[in-house]
C-alpha cells in the first residue's frame, strides 16, 4: 500500500448560493478500500464526482498517483465510476456490456473477448457471457457493471452507492463479495455510502463527511470506538451522550462523554457496584426493545439523562425481557469505554 492514489487539497464546491464541499482535504493510498460516509447532503457524491471529472471545483487541487488533474476531462483520469442503476445497455449481451469500453477504445476483439471473460470470472460470473441484462438479477447485474469497470484496469474506482438497490440480504452478501474482489484485484476502491454500517463492514478506512466537511479520517474501530465529535459518535451506530450536569454526576468531571450501548451491562438494582475500573448508574427501565438476537434497553437515570443499553440474548426470550419494563437496573461500564468528546 505504498504510494498515495488520491490526494485532494483544498476542494471547494458551490452550487448557487450552496456550498455542497467547503475545504476537504483528503488522502487514499494506493490498493487501499476507503469510504466516503455521510448523511444526504454532506458533500461525499459531490467529492466523488470531483474526483471523476463530472464537476470542476471552485477552488482546490486534485491529484491521481501523484499528477494533477483538477483540469482534465473525465476520459482522461485513469479512474471508473460505477453508479447504482447500473447503466448497463439492455440490447447487449453481459459479454457484450463489459467489453464496450475496450471496443470503444479499438482494442482488438480476441483480446476484448479474453479481458472481457477475466473480469467476469473475477466477479464469479462465468457462464454469463452470453445472457441480458434483464435476465440476471440485481445482485448480478451490479456484477456485471463492476466487471465492465475493472476491464480496463483503471488506477481507481469510484463507487457512488452501488448497493444502494439490492435488498438487505443481497447487499450484506456484496458487501462481503466487493471486499473479497478488491482485495483480490488491488485497486483502489473509493465507495460513497450513507450506510453506517456498510462503511464499518467493507472499508480499510473511512471518512465521515459532515455539511461538506471531512469531521474525521480514520479505520472502522477508531471512528467507531474513538469518534472525534459528538457528530460522528452519533451518526456511526447508535450513541450515548453523556453531558451538562448527567455527565458530570455520574463521570465525577464535566463535558460531553459517548458511551457505546454494548459496553453497558444491566444489572438489578442491588448488585454489586464496587468494580474496579467500573462505572455504574442507576435508573429505571422505560422501555424494552427485543430485536431477536439482543435486547435494546432505554433508561431513565437517577442522576438525569436517558441511556441505552444493549445486551445480546444468549438466553432470553421476549416474554424474559418484556418484565423489565418499569424495573430498578443498575448500569454498569468500564471507564475507559466513556470517551470524551472534543469541546
Amino acid at each position: 500500500m505504498e504510494g498515495m492514489a488520491i490526494r485532494l487539497q483544498g476542494l471547494r464546491k458551490s452550487f448557487g448560493g450552496t456550498t455542497a464541499v467547503d475545504g476537504v482535504d483528503l488522502e487514499i493510498r494506493d490498493g487501499e478500500f476507503f469510504s466516503m460516509l455521510g448523511p444526504s447532503g454532506s458533500g461525499k457524491t459531490t467529492v466523488l464526482r470531483l474526483v471523476a471529472g463530472f464537476e470542476t471545483p471552485d477552488r482546490g487541487r486534485i491529484e491521481l498517483a501523484g499528477q494533477e488533474v483538477t483540469g482534465l476531462a473525465p476520459f482522461e483520469r485513469d479512474v471508473h465510476t460505477v453508479f447504482q442503476d447500473y447503466a448497463l445497455f439492455p440490447h447487449m449481451t453481459v459479454e457484450q456490456n463489459v467489453a464496450y469500453g475496450l471496443r470503444i477504445r479499438r482494442i482488438p476483439k480476441a483480446e476484448r473477448l479474453v479481458r472481457a471473460r477475466k473480469a467476469l470470472a473475477e466477479v464469479r460470473l462465468e457462464g454469463y457471457g452470453q445472457r441480458r441484462p434483464a435476465q440476471l438479477s440485481g445482485g448480478q447485474r451490479q456484477r456485471v457493471a463492476l466487471a465492465r469497470a475493472l476491464v480496463g484496469r483503471p488506477r481507481v474506482l469510484l463507487l457512488d452507492e452501488p448497493l444502494g438497490a439490492l435488498d438487505l440480504k443481497l447487499r450484506e452478501q456484496m458487501q462481503v463479495e466487493l471486499k473479497a474482489i478488491q482485495r483480490e484485484v488491488g485497486i483502489t476502491f473509493v465507495f460513497v455510502t450513507h450506510d453506517q454500517e456498510e462503511a464499518l463492514t467493507m472499508s480499510d478506512r473511512i471518512a465521515v463527511f459532515d455539511q461538506g466537511r471531512v469531521a474525521q479520517v480514520g479505520t472502522p474501530a477508531e471512528i467507531y470506538e474513538r469518534p472525534a465529535t459528538p457528530f460522528v459518535a452519533s451518526f456511526v451506530g447508535t450513541s450515548n451522550l453523556l453531558e451538562g450536569e448527567a455527565a458530570h454526576r455520574i463521570t465525577g468531571s464535566a463535558g460531553t462523554y459517548n458511551i457505546r450501548p454494548e459496553k453497558i451491562r444491566v444489572l438489578k438494582e442491588a448488585a454489586e457496584a464496587d468494580e474496579p475500573g467500573h462505572a455504574t448508574a442507576t435508573g429505571t427501565v422505560a422501555e424494552v426493545i427485543y430485536l431477536g438476537d439482543a435486547t435494546r434497553f432505554l433508561v431513565d437515570l437517577d442522576g438525569g439523562g436517558r441511556l441505552t443499553a444493549l445486551q445480546q440474548n444468549l438466553e432470553t426470550s421476549s416474554a424474559d425481557v418484556a418484565a423489565y419494563r418499569g424495573t430498578r437496573v443498575r448500569l454498569q461500564w468500564h471507564r475507559r469505554h466513556a470517551v470524551r468528546l472534543p469541546s
